[in-house]
């Protein structure tokens, strides 16, 4: 873990180092706040991201008023040692507005994640009528079963060069493939790890 003696407070007059808080799921830019050293070691120790309020003179753990809090996945520093990138789970709405960014709502290119957890949230509560609700019920072989079907179908149509119903079947095949991450308990961020492992 960065300790905070390793970075460079000189840069700005007050002495707090910039902190970029990003979502771990979507990468999203979602705010930007100062930490001193107290702060960057109760954000290290209790898991979820504090900051020292320049306006308010004190140390403010985000989602203290709101229950919105950011909880950490991960900490690194810029290559100048001056500022922290923070990537996070966010409990809610980030900026004050009530939108998921404090740089705008949410990325169109998040939409995926969005699926997932709407996915999620049916493994949880499993709720009567819904077809996800009756995958999950089915269990693994039938999730899996649809999902070659799908399979099938994508390719068929890619085949046919028949684009719109390629981008229908492709749909019905990512929805599906959340369906069974999630049921084995998995996410989109362990296909990511895995395809930026292969890049690497």
């Amino acid at each position: 873990m960065i300790q905070f003696s390793e970075l460079d407070t000189q840069k700005n007059a007050d002495g707090l180092i910039p902190a970029i808080i990003q979502d771990d799921r979507t990468r999203q830019v979602l705010m930007l706040g100062y930490m001193n050293a107290e702060a960057y070691e109760k954000t290290v120790a209790e898991g979820r991201v504090t900051f020292y309020s320049r306006t308010k003179g004190r140390l403010w753990t985000k989602g203290e008023t709101s229950g919105n809090f950011l909880t950490v996945r991960s900490i690194a520093k810029d290559c100048d040692n001056d500022t922290l990138l923070i990537r996070v789970e966010p409990a809610g709405p980030v900026c004050h507005t009530g939108s998921h960014s404090c740089f705008g709502g949410r990325l169109n290119e998040g939409f995926i994640g969005t699926l997932q957890e709407v996915i999620q949230q049916r493994h949880r509560d499993m709720p009567e009528g819904s077809y996800t609700t009756k995958l999950f019920t089915k269990g693994v072989k039938k999730i899996a079963q649809k999902v070659g079907e799908e399979a099938v179908e994508t390719v068929i149509e890619a085949v046919d060069n028949n684009n719109p119903d390629l981008v229908y079947e492709a749909s019905d095949l990512i929805y599906h493939l959340l369906v069974l991450l999630e049921n084995q308990g998995l996410s989109i961020k362990d296909l990511e790890e895995e395809l930026a492992r292969r890049h690497k």
